[in-house]
């Protein structure tokens, strides 16, 4: 199987299935001499593990982070970080009774068309357990870009049709995430967005929403100007992640209405000597696949989670017409877990331009 590195100078090779002993991301490309330690690891790991809260699925995972490689005596070495997360509380037998037939909206029919065979628990590979693998890599980046200055906070911006009221996403501080269990900002809509996951839960069914993910502090000049555009590589690493339907950032699709007078960000003096910034961040952060120095500004469209425990039409193996519901512990809502998995692909992106760039520019 292909496909399951990222990047190129900080990149992450991740292996593991679902139901099987664990899951290992390899993170090739940290500088020597950095602090780094499985606490580092850990805050980020808790608030995306499972059962952290009512309104997500019940599987009872700790996610313990053990770094098996390059780290010695509390800093990295400079050579390949392996890190392992072992599962805990896999029910298999959960999934017997579904082995041969294909679940409405999962990666059954097409893992078969692929591959000719699967791992009928959980998803196997598909699942969206993999992502533990991403956000541990994702907390290295994180520190590794906090040296520069760089930070990163998402948030449940959308949950069915809740809209949260976020006047300047780059004001968003991650206490402001944390303090609810749906990860809103806007404590009003957070308790919406709350009663309405728990009402679909009730209903046996699901919902969808989006996520918004800022990253500040991001100095102009990051990325390239043609295939490997910062936003084609952002863009490349959400629809990378589970569930993702949609990706835009700054004025996203609203462009499609607008006219160039209204939408041109004008620049002005910054606030630091000789800097340059513009009045207004429709661009999102990024201009011609370059980073502009303003907030980096996307959003996510998630799809409702799949699986259902209610009886839904389907085809077995041989395409015999069957009904499935799907047993197991689903989230209701995917998006308070996806925050933490965005944002690690966010801080992995970044990380691999930020040593692309530093790689390319020295003497600047």
């Amino acid at each position: 199987m292909a496909g399951n590195s990222f990047g190129q100078l900080f990149r992450v090779t991740t292996a593991g299935e679902s139901h099987g002993p664990g899951y290992v991301v390899v993170i090739d490309g940290v500088p020597p001499g950095m602090s780094l330690g499985e606490a580092d690891l850990q805050p980020d790991l808790d608030r995306r593990r499972p059962g952290q809260s009512k309104i997500t699925t019940q599987r009872d995972e700790a996610d313990r982070a053990e770094i098996l490689s390059g780290v010695f005596e509390g800093k990295t070495t400079g050579t390949p970080i392996a890190v392992l997360v072992r599962n805990k509380d896999q029910r298999s037998k959960d999934y017997s009774d579904i082995k041969d037939k294909y679940r409405p909206g999962h990666a059954d029919y097409t893992f078969d068309a692929k591959y000719g065979l699967r791992d009928y628990r959980g998803g196997g590979r598909s699942s969206a357990r993999e992502t533990v693998s991403r956000v541990a890599a994702g907390a290295v980046a994180k520190k590794l870009l906090a040296v520069q200055g760089v930070s990163i906070v998402g948030y449940v911006k959308q949950v069915g049709a809740v809209i949260a009221d976020v006047p300047d996403p780059a004001a968003v501080t991650l206490d402001q995430v944390e303090a609810n269990p749906v990860r809103c900002p806007d404590p009003a809509a957070a308790t919406r967005m709350i009663e309405l996951i728990e009402q679909v839960r009730s209903q046996q069914d699901s919902i969808g929403g989006t996520a918004e993910i800022v990253a500040t502090g991001v100095p102009a000049g990051w990325g390239e100007p043609v295939f490997d555009k910062l936003k084609a590589d952002l863009g490349k690493a959400m629809f990378s992640l589970p569930a993702v339907l949609g990706v835009e950032y700054g004025a996203g699709f609203g462009v499609a209405t607008a006219r160039g007078s209204e939408n041109n960000d004008a620049f002005v003096p910054g606030t630091t000597p000789g800097g340059i910034t513009t009045t207004t961040n429709r661009h999102g952060g990024m201009l011609g696949g370059i980073s502009s120095g303003l907030p980096i500004v996307l959003r996510c469209a998630v799809k409702p989670t799949s699986s259902l425990p209610q009886d839904q039409p389907t085809v077995t193996r041989d395409g015999q017409p069957t009904t499935i519901a799907t047993k197991g512990r689903h989230d209701p809502c995917l998006l308070p877990r996806f925050v933490p998995m965005a944002e690690a692909m966010v801080a992995i992106t970044l990380a691999d331009h930020y040593l692309r760039h530093r790689a390319q520019n020295a003497d600047r």
